[in-house]
């Protein structure tokens, strides 16, 4: 009864400084501060920039979040550098001492798993094809942002892989918390793993949901517009998405992303039905969704690509 009622208190502890504001803990030199905001008891987030990966932001692009049990602390994605990686620890032990128990991958894309050294004495948590992910595009990943990145950032990235692996759905206990992870079919990758925590009814849905920052196509098109439907139809408080600031209204910010989607395919389809080639197709797609998102002219093109090569064998 001594150690429930000291788990209590530790929580209780722990929730009071939810009105304190967020807390911030400085990068080396005179880089950005690394603020970790508290959206609701022990439970953590970090906003990334809308913006590519740069040497100027340290790779800080993603989002990452904790989540603060009685016993133990799980961290979902490390961020897009072993610097912002330790930054990300340093603000979490300006939270809570206990110990982190577990890191939570959401997929495989570098600017989410490039910080996983800095919590190296973690158990990795991933998709169950996650491995592979990592294996086959991994390589790659170290020297393309080694050129882009550069040797400072990139020295002390490694490519850990997960060895708990989720094929459905699992729980993981952190002590009085439980989290739900589940494994989903392709569609933002194939590889992508989102994480519930029925504490505060929260949904890290990982780059399955981009808010501002136009969804990046490395799946299934089809899976993807699929796997919306389906969360739209789930029971939440709040949805944290992988890429831009946390919605209002999480159903609003998973509909915007569905007619981005049902915009691309349709022009695509409407394309491959003229006949046009991909270049044409890629060139017209969804330019009707430009003033929604930022980064369109990045990526806009490289989605309909994608998507062309698999609309055209339907």
């Amino acid at each position: 009864m001594k150690q429930v009622a000291h788990a209590i208190l530790r929580l209780a502890a722990l929730s009071a400084c939810v009105l304190t504001g967020p807390i911030a803990t400085r990068l080396p030199a005179d880089e950005a501060a690394f603020a970790l905001m508290q959206i609701a008891p022990g439970l953590f987030l970090h906003v990334g920039a809308v913006a590519a990966m740069t040497p100027s932001n340290q790779g800080a692009i993603a989002n990452v979040g904790l989540v603060v049990g009685a016993q133990a602390v799980a961290v979902i994605d490390t961020g897009g550098s072993v610097k912002e990686g330790r930054a990300f620890l340093a603000a979490i032990r300006a939270v809570t001492p206990l110990p982190i128990r577990y890191v939570i991958n959401t997929h495989m894309h570098p600017d989410h798993v490039f910080g996983n050294a800095a919590f190296a004495a973690a158990t990795f948590v991933g998709h169950k094809n996650l491995p592979r992910a990592l294996s086959t595009h991994g390589p790659f990943y170290l020297n393309a942002f080694r050129r882009s990145l550069g040797g400072e950032l990139m020295d002390e990235v490694q490519i850990i892989a997960p060895t708990t692996l989720v094929d459905t759905v699992s729980d993981l206990d952190l002590g009085g918390r439980r989290l739900t992870l589940e494994a989903w079919p392709a569609a933002h990758t194939d590889n992508d793993l989102t994480v519930f925590d029925p504490t505060s009814g929260t949904l890290f849905a990982g780059d399955l949901v981009f808010v501002e920052h136009i969804p990046v196509l490395d799946g299934s098109l089809l899976g993807w517009m699929q796997v919306l439907d389906a969360l739209q139809q789930r029971r939440m408080n709040r949805l944290i998405p992988g890429h831009g600031p946390l919605p209002d209204d999480w159903h609003a910010a998973l509909a915007a992303e569905q007619r981005y989607f049902e915009r691309l395919a349709g022009d695509l389809r409407a394309a491959i039905a003229r006949g046009d080639p991909l270049t044409v197709a890629a060139a017209r797609a969804a330019q009707t969704e430009r003033p929604h998102w930022q980064l369109f002219e990045d990526y806009n093109a490289r989605n309909a690509t994608a998507g062309f090569s698999q609309l055209e064998w339907e």
